[in-house]
């Protein structure tokens, strides 16, 4: 997980925009709240997006695409964990920014 623990990013030109960022889901938070996936942790598949966490692939929602152009490069997710005792993990994605694979 991404966090700015000592605030050295606080003044980050892309903060503000990390800030506004938004997906049919709602306000993703900020870049602090979200995870950079590298290329081999996301994908496509039968025409939507998936990302690899925890070992595990799970399905991207469309509504949690975000559509605004990515200004930061990398691919990123706001994932929100449940675990449960009988069920296990169990993951939402909230928003999802594509980056460009290389």
């Amino acid at each position: 997980m991404a966090r700015d623990l000592d605030g050295r990013y606080a003044n980050s030109p892309l903060k503000s925009w990390f800030e506004t960022l938004r997906s049919g889901k709602g306000p993703c938070c900020s870049d602090a709240d979200g995870t950079a996936l590298s290329d081999m942790d996301w994908d496509m598949k039968d025409g939507r997006y998936r990302v690899r966490i925890e070992g595990q692939w799970w399905a991207v929602p469309d509504e949690a695409v975000v559509t605004e152009p990515n200004r930061v490069g990398r691919t990123m997710v706001w994932p929100v964990y449940y675990r449960e005792l009988n069920t296990g993990l169990r993951i939402d994605v909230r928003c999802f920014l594509p980056g460009s694979m290389t």
